[in-house]
């Protein structure tokens, strides 16, 4: 039994702070400075984490020792789980060729590379994360931008700064119902408020896109389709984030946003087709001569590369597997079918894991669910499957496009399960609690500094779930000691939340394993962590003026 300690350091909260905040400096440094490879920095974190928890917290080492263990497994199991089926499912589709079919067809609405990463990375990924999330947008538009022809670190850091304004509503609102679940507030009122704060964000993603692939060239010669993508799916997401329906906000935003460049390309096509700039936050890369190739219409050997061949019923094909995924997902949130999947829920204690609060209440970390039938990555699977059956793939190359994605996601997979074990040794300590509780304590200026913990949260778990799990709970007590609406402090937590996805040590993983970069993780962290923060202290704005007569209108 290990009983949480806030203030472990000479009584201070403040002292404490620091040292709670070390795993994490160690983590970021290692990452960005030294460039080391993410899994061994996320295993050399982990390591300073168990000691801080056992030194400094007096945490037991076998308690420490355990709920590190229940991090790995829940890094597994759900979230790589639903990483490693969804891009088998991408696997297979190139496999059979199709994959290539889907991508002429995404080239043939414009040529433009600049309009192709707006269109790929931040609404086909908005899709991915409405459907699945836990990084399976940035595993997969990475991929497909790559096969477009951008260079590997580009595709990376275009997904990974993708996959932000539709975190908080991914996975059909998984993060939105965990923080109505923690914080006892009602998730269409938490979702609702959300969806006053990352619609505005959404405005600016595809601006900035542009910006990473064409600097401001692109910005000059793009803008009006760009911003009519974030505008159109910014509205969307509100309307039905308010009015409709909150899981489906991602859904309905990411069709409403790729129909709009669609007809905007169709009414207004676009300037000479781009060719990659070197900008702040993006890759020098020249376009490849594959990308060259494919923008006149031929493969690198000079032959036609198919661009008017495919047939309607390959290209129906090739769409096919998405369509899947958005058909099985749909049929398991209808109730009675969700009900039935769920009674395939087992839950249970972690063996021998005991750990009460600082007030000597027990805590829920030890609980772990095994929900084999309604996570997100069995659905995946059972996709996949029907996947096979309409592209006609055997079992044998299912399964060898199996193991090509063990193979891709390997490291991937140890940095994941690292940095979720280096995430519940924290919050199981206090490390977690200590940190927040400080910040807590700056009174009515915590409006500015709430999305900061969110923020925190998901950089730290890689998952805007989690860290809704980890601070939900606290910002609605620091917003009710501050005199704060409390629906406001739970809701920044997720938005700010969705900002530490791209910085996220788990995120790059997956990120660098897809595109090929193994070890070049730091790279990528370099070249994202500016518009990490850049969009974070937008956020830190909006809270702040939200939780004033200013925007406070804007509080359901």
């Amino acid at each position: 039994m290990y009983q949480q300690v806030l203030d472990p350091v000479a009584d201070s909260l403040g002292w404490s702070s620091l040292v709670a905040a070390l795993p994490l400096a160690v983590l970021f440094v290692l990452l960005g400075g030294v460039r080391m490879r993410a899994w061994l920095a996320s295993l050399i974190a982990l390591a300073v984490a168990l000691a801080v928890a056992v030194w400094t917290y007096g945490m037991p080492a076998d308690q420490a020792l355990l709920a590190g263990s229940e991090g790995a497994a829940f890094g597994f199991y759900p979230i790589l789980w639903i990483v490693i089926n969804a891009l088998w499912v991408y696997n297979i589709t190139v496999a059979t060729g199709h994959f290539d079919v889907l991508r002429r067809s995404f080239a043939r609405v414009s040529d433009d590379s600049r309009l192709q990463a707006v269109l790929i990375a931040f609404s086909f990924g908005a899709l991915l994360e409405a459907l699945a999330g836990f990084g399976t947008p940035v595993a997969v538009t990475s991929v497909m931008l790559i096969a477009l022809g951008f260079p590997p670190l580009k595709a990376a850091v275009l997904a990974l700064t993708a996959n932000t304004a539709p975190v908080a509503f991914g996975a059909m609102a998984t993060p939105i119902l965990t923080l109505g679940k923690v914080t006892g507030e009602s998730s269409d009122t938490l979702g609702a408020m959300v969806g006053r704060q990352t619609p505005i964000l959404a405005v600016f993603v595809p601006l900035v896109l542009v910006a990473i692939v064409d600097g401001r060239r692109g910005l000059r010669e793009t803008w009006p389709v760009a911003l009519l993508c974030g505008a159109a799916f910014g509205a969307a997401q509100y309307v039905t984030a308010n009015f409709v329906s909150v899981p489906l906000a991602d859904v309905v935003a990411s069709l409403v946003s790729a129909a709009a460049v669609v007809l905007a390309v169709r009414v207004r096509p676009s300037a000479a087709p781009a060719k990659p700039a070197p900008v702040a936050g993006g890759a020098a890369d020249e376009p490849t001569p594959e990308f060259a190739a494919r923008v006149e219409g031929r493969d690198a050997g000079g032959r036609d590369g198919g661009r008017a061949g495919d047939s309607r019923a390959e290209v129906a094909r090739a769409y096919a597997p998405y369509a899947i995924i958005i058909a099985v997902f749909v049929v398991c949130q209808i109730g009675p079918v969700k009900d039935l999947l769920d009674r395939a829920t087992r839950t249970f204690s972690w063996p021998g894991l005991h750990l009460t609060g600082p007030t000597g209440k027990p805590l829920a970390l030890p609980t772990f669910t095994f929900n084999y039938l309604t996570t997100p990555g069995t659905q995946m699977l059972a996709a996949g499957l029907i996947t096979m059956a309409a592209l006609g793939v055997g079992a044998g190359r299912a399964l060898r496009a199996y193991g090509t994605t063990l193979v891709q996601l390997r490291w991937a997979i140890i940095t994941v399960m690292a940095v979720l074990a280096l995430a519940f040794v924290m919050n199981a300590s206090g490390q977690t609690v200590t940190l927040g509780t400080w910040m807590a304590g700056a009174g009515g200026a915590f409006a500015l500094l709430s999305p900061i913990l969110g923020w925190l949260g998901t950089a730290v778990t890689g998952s805007d779930t989690s860290s809704n799990s980890l601070f939900g709970s606290l910002q609605v007590t620091a917003a009710n000691k501050a005199d704060l609406p409390a629906v406001l402090m739970a809701a920044t937590n997720s938005s700010g939340g969705v900002l530490g996805k791209m910085v996220s040590p788990q995120n790059l993983a997956i990120a660098a394993a897809a595109v090929g970069l193994d070890g070049r993780e730091g790279d990528i962290f370099r070249r994202v962590v500016l518009w990490s923060l850049l969009f974070l202290a937008g956020m830190c704005v909006l809270s702040g003026l939200q939780s004033t007569a200013v925007l406070g209108w804007m509080v359901p």
